[in-house]
């Protein structure tokens, strides 16, 4: 038998993106960091709306409230300067070419927090198809390069699998450093490059041919074809004398009882009176 792992990968242009982005505050308070959090996250909203971004598009990814800790050098115990609200948003945009003027208008609205962006591609399963035929094609290929070289044919196929399926993105879109003034110099520029689909399968093939081995056969208890039991080399039972007289059914009548005269009889004995 044979296995071997080929590998496949289609690309194709993505139609969507995926934006993780977020408002953090702090203040002395929890309420006053909730608070301002609240009011800048309103604005995010409002504005992504006016962007044409669905309702439906937008949703909170993670909403965490912590407090700030001050460790003293001294070793006293710790204290609480203020605390964190964090409010964060997963965005779809279905028009890439707009990425750059929303990633623009949330900035602006108030958004602090940008975690990265993925592009996808919603019809996506005709490259995920390709991607497989690939890995197929690639398996055959290198499992018939392998045999052909150990002087064998590849027969039927025996087991085949599909270990993973990955999709890779393109690296998330870092934003651009902002100017002196505290804005944007320019529009943040967004490439949606292109998605890769990838795919993987294991096949088992049988080989035949050459010096290929036939499946070893177990032995069965019984005898049989698979084989015959070993000859018993043990001695310590002598094995039964075909020609031997049968033994005497009292056991031992050659054999004197003890206690009791015995009498001999011969040419030279005389016959007791």
């Amino acid at each position: 038998m044979l296995t071997i792992t080929g590998h496949g990968e289609s690309r194709v242009e993505p139609d969507q993106v995926m934006i993780s982005l977020g408002v953090t505050t702090e203040a002395k308070t929890a309420a006053e960091a909730m608070s301002s959090n609240s009011t800048r996250q309103e604005a995010v909203l409002e504005t992504l709306e006016g962007a044409g971004v669905d309702a439906s598009d937008i949703q909170t990814s993670g909403l965490t409230l912590n407090p700030m800790m001050n460790y003293p050098e001294d070793g006293t115990a710790p204290t609480i300067n203020g605390y964190m609200a964090q409010n964060l948003l997963t965005v779809r945009v279905t028009e890439i070419d707009r990425t750059g003027e929303v990633l623009d208008s949330i900035v602006n609205a108030g958004a602090n927090e940008m975690q990265g962006i993925r592009f996808i591609r919603e019809d996506s399963q005709a490259t995920e198809d390709d991607a497989l035929n690939q890995a197929v094609s690639d398996a055959a290929h290198r499992a018939t390069v392998m045999a052909q070289a150990a002087g064998l044919e590849l027969g039927p196929i025996i087991r085949m699998g599909e270990p993973k399926s990955d999709m890779v993105g393109p690296e998330p879109v870092m934003l651009r450093a902002m100017d002196a003034a505290g804005g944007q110099a320019k529009s943040i520029p967004v490439e949606g490059g292109e998605v890769a689909f990838t795919a993987d399968v294991e096949v088992t093939y049988a080989l035949q041919g050459g010096e290929a081995c036939a499946m070893p056969e177990h032995e069965t208890q019984g005898g049989g074809a698979q084989g015959t039991a070993p000859e018993s080399t043990d001695s310590t039972m002598p094995s039964a004398d075909p020609s031997a007289p049968e033994a005497d059914a009292a056991g031992a009548a050659d054999e004197a009882m003890p206690g009791e005269p015995t009498t001999e009889i011969g040419d030279d004995a005389a016959p007791a009176n």
